[in-house]
C-alpha cells in the first residue's frame, strides 16, 4: 500500500513539474503515472550500473556528476514515454531536481505523520 501511495505521490510531483520548468511538459496524470513508473524502473536499474561505472568522473567532480547522470535518465524516460516531452539537456537537469525536491516534500508531509 506504502508503495503505491509513493507512486502516486511522484506522479503528483510530475503534474506540478511543468509549472516551475515550462519546457517540461506532463499531457495527463495517466501519463504522469506512466513515467513515475518509467522513472522508478530506471533509477532502480540503470542508475546503479551508469554509477558504478562512472565512479571515477564522478568522486573527480565530487559527485556533482550524479546530476548529470539524473538528467539523462530523466531524459530517456521522455523520450521513452509519449506525452511527457523534456526540451533537452538543461530543462532536464532542472527538471530533475525539481522533481526531486517536489517529491521530497510532498512524501514528507503525506508519509512524515505516520512516524511514531
Amino acid at each position: 500500500m506504502r508503495l503505491l501511495a509513493i507512486w502516486i505521490v511522484n506522479a503528483l510531483a510530475l503534474l506540478v513539474l511543468p509549472y516551475v520548468v515550462p519546457s517540461v511538459q506532463v499531457a495527463s496524470f495517466g501519463t504522469a503515472l506512466m513515467v513515475a513508473l518509467v522513472l522508478g524502473l530506471i533509477n532502480a536499474v540503470l542508475r546503479p550500473l551508469l554509477i558504478l561505472l562512472t565512479l571515477p568522473v564522478t568522486l573527480l567532480t565530487m559527485g556533482l556528476f550524479i546530476f548529470v547522470i539524473n538528467a539523462l535518465l530523466f531524459q530517456l524516460a521522455g523520450n521513452l514515454v509519449d506525452g511527457f516531452n523534456v526540451g533537452g539537456f538543461w530543462p532536464a537537469l532542472f527538471g530533475s531536481i525539481v522533481y526531486s525536491l517536489i517529491s521530497w516534500v510532498l512524501s514528507s508531509l503525506f508519509f512524515s505523520a505516520r512516524k511514531p
